[in-house]
């Protein structure tokens, strides 16, 4: 008798019987199990039958996915794969159009089922769907049909998108160009192109000769969100894809369409939340936008360069010389030195050289020639204002304007790639032709006053540049919604806030450390850590959604996990849209016995993050990854949407195996609890004694004089 960890019980359904009850043992052949089963029906012919899930995406079971199978699961026997795509292969190419409207409906639906979608594809279905296309004689239902069934096909990746010919990306192409197209076709169309560029090089340069700037602009003026999302996502990829050279000449183009002030106003500024996917493509937009500038931040300056010295030349009269001196007299030549130390260069006699180092290269002159030419005044004002004060406290504009614009770029990531699952756009960078420029001349603005509020001097600059620092993320942190904003946000943030911040976080951190306090907090933290794990336990119970993770289209796809109330089950199912609260047990069609887990694993160790590319296997997915691995050899895969979800779920994980939990979550949420319990406990303390210098540590605690009141 085979072991029961190898018999799974399933019902099993056939159209017009009654459900057979079966024990499936995972060690017999599957075509064995199939052949039994159509005996009891009474069925011939075993080998043009298979199974399939009942519930959920319906997808068909093979001997390298039956290990997925679950007590209780539902099972149905349905044609095999093979026999099924022969017969839509044969509806699809039908006369009849009614015939052939069902058969395309039932494919689009099939085509996401690997097996299924294999065998379609060895019959050269996806030939025949593409010359459905090029023929331009479907519409309406039976186009989108077709092209959701070509997508689902294409996106497994089984063929490559290198063999799509010109005629069919341009009948692709004359969708998306077409004035009036319907929704589910356009958004198809926009999809399958977006696939085009991201996977073939060649395919790149047939599509941007179909498909201009200005024809997908026009579609985020719609008030559709999902196609402004695959609009955007399409220019994203033709700007990820395109060479070099032609993406400065790309962003002139949209800079002359103005994408930059539609999408303020019809996406950002719309009357709709803005969702998941589409704060993405907003980030990568954004992220590709100021890759623009890496160019200039790894340009070193050549002292020898007569067209870039001038620019020092124009930031040193605009500061000090009332008009241009033409004449260029040797006494206001051996002024220079002296005008370049007041202008707070560190080379005072060549002080081209201070642009050598990269980053930031020349992009910091050209943040201060802009400075210099658009805010003439605070330029000034800056300059003159530290050239009158005394030679210790005086801010050295050209060093931190310097250094501020390489702190810019490591904030902002300058000439990194997008991570995949980051949301994390800013609204204000979508409000000005020149947010780069503008956004740096208000943080040289804010580094001059703190430079002032710490009463700096030359060697307190790391320590200004570490506030200022502070200050500008934990602003960005805030999400201000134009550069207006962000200045209101950095007025509040000033050198004393900062200080009260760092203290009320230190206090929260650290507290006291003096014996007795130290001694409160040992006996506290047991009840206290015991009280996270209840809250993370309940959390699992009440489950959490995630987003499936490697689909190369822009489609949300989710499941959802949760615990069941007695601890004992893990329950799970894919859903077709986020939910708005939580999913009953019902609607989760699998499970896992807790008892069958045998450990839990996270980041690079996790199974589903060692096969990734380079774009998504970034740090930000690594650290929000975690997986289960439970009997015989199977496995559950997770990425976190946030870090604290992240946290929840692998303490509370941990917790329910009996083991440590020990993310940075629980240490901050333990120390958190504990410093709130203590100064309630604190109070109730009887002469307690805290010294401002303690002495040194005695071996025996009791030595102190406190007693504690748990009253």
């Amino acid at each position: 008798m085979p072991p029961a960890a190898d018999i799974v019980k399933v019902a099993i359904e056939w159209p017009g019987a009654n459900a057979q009850l079966i024990e499936m043992d995972q060690k017999r052949p599957l075509s064995s199990i199939i052949r039994e089963v159509c005996d009891g029906w009474s069925l011939s012919g075993s080998e043009q039958f298979a199974l399939r899930y009942a519930d959920g995406p319906q997808l068909y079971i093979t001997e390298q996915s039956r290990g997925e199978i679950k007590n209780g699961t539902i099972l149905r026997l349905a044609i095999s794969p093979a026999r099924a795509a022969r017969q839509l292969l044969e509806r699809i190419q039908s006369h009849g159009i009614d015939a052939r409207l069902e058969a395309l409906k039932e494919l689009a639906k099939l085509s996401a089922d690997p097996t299924f979608a294999a065998e379609f594809i060895n019959m050269e279905g996806i030939g025949t769907l593409a010359r459905l296309v090029e023929s331009g004689t479907h519409f309406g239902e039976m186009l989108a049909f077709t092209l959701t069934a070509f997508l689902e096909l294409m996106d497994h990746g089984i063929v490559s998108w290198d063999l799509i010919s010109l005629s069919f990306i341009k009948q692709i192409a004359g969708y998306v160009n077409q004035p009036m197209v319907d929704v589910s076709i356009l958004q198809r169309s926009l999809a399958i192109l977006e696939s085009m560029v991201l996977n073939s090089h060649s395919l790149y340069h047939r599509v941007a000769q179909e498909i201009t700037v200005g024809q997908l602009i026009g579609h985020l003026q719609v008030s559709n969100q999902e196609i402004q999302t695959y609009a955007i996502a399409l220019i994203n990829a033709l700007f990820l894809k395109a060479p070099e050279d032609r993406r400065q000449e790309m962003a002139s183009t949209l800079a002359q369409k103005h994408l930059r002030s539609i999408i303020l106003n019809h996406v950002i500024r719309g009357n709709r939340p803005i969702k998941a996917e589409m704060a993405h493509q907003l980030y990568v937009l954004q992220v590709l936008t100021f890759n623009l500038l890496e160019e200039r931040m790894m340009t070193k300056m050549d002292p020898n360069d007569q067209a870039q010295r001038d620019i020092i030349f124009e930031l040193r009269r605009i500061a000090f010389d009332g008009e241009n001196d033409p004449t260029g007299t040797e006494k206001r030549k051996a002024m220079y030195t002296k005008d370049y130390k007041m202008l707070g260069f560190t080379n005072h006699v060549n002080p081209a050289m201070d642009f050598t180092q990269t980053p930031p290269g020349m992009l910091a002159l050209d943040n201060m020639l802009y400075l210099a030419k658009v805010h003439q005044d605070t330029y000034i004002r800056i300059v003159l204002e530290n050239s009158s004060r005394e030679d210790k406290h005086e801010c050295p504009f050209g060093r931190c304007a310097i250094e501020l614009t390489r702190m810019l770029c490591e904030i902002l990531q300058v000439g990194e790639l997008p991570n995949e699952g980051c949301n994390d756009y800013h609204p204000m960078f979508f409000t000005h032709d020149r947010a780069w420029e503008e956004f740096f001349c208000v943080c040289i603005q804010l580094l001059n006053k703190t430079w002032k509020e710490m009463r700096a001097t030359a060697e307190d600059f790391n320590k200004v540049m570490q506030v200022v620092r502070e200050q500008i993320t934990r602003a960005l942190a805030m999400k201000p919604s134009s550069l207006d904003q962000l200045k209101n946000k950095l007025r509040g943030l000033n050198y004393s806030e900062i200080l009260r911040l760092r203290q009320s976080e230190r206090m929260s951190q650290d507290d006291f450390q003096s014996p007795p306090i130290i001694e409160l907090r040992e006996r506290i933290q047991p009840e206290i850590l015991e009280l996270i794990k209840q809250q993370r336990l309940n959390r699992l119970c009440e489950g959490s959604c995630f987003r499936k993770l490697g689909n190369r289209r822009r489609q949300e796809k989710f499941w959802f996990c949760r615990l069941s109330l007695n601890h004992k089950v893990l329950h799970y199912g894919d859903l077709d849209e986020s939910p708005q609260g939580e999913v009953p047990f019902e609607q989760l069609s699998d499970k896992i016995p807790v008892s069958d887990i045998k450990s839990v694993v996270t980041g690079k160790d996790c199974p589903h993050m060692k096969e990734k590319s380079a774009l998504k296997q970034n740090k930000e997915v690594l650290e929000l990854a975690f997986s289960v691995l439970y009997d015989p050899d199977e496995t559950l895969n997770f990425v976190a949407p946030t870090k604290y979800e992240y946290c929840i779920w692998t303490d509370g994980l941990c917790a329910l195996l009996g083991r440590e939990m020990g993310s940075d979550l629980t240490r901050s949420d333990l120390d958190t609890l504990i410093s709130m319990e203590m100064k309630l406990r604190l109070l109730d303390l009887e002469n307690i004694t805290i010294p401002e210098a303690p002495p040194p540590v005695p071996k025996e605690p009791s030595s102190y004089n406190f007693t504690y009141n748990y009253s």
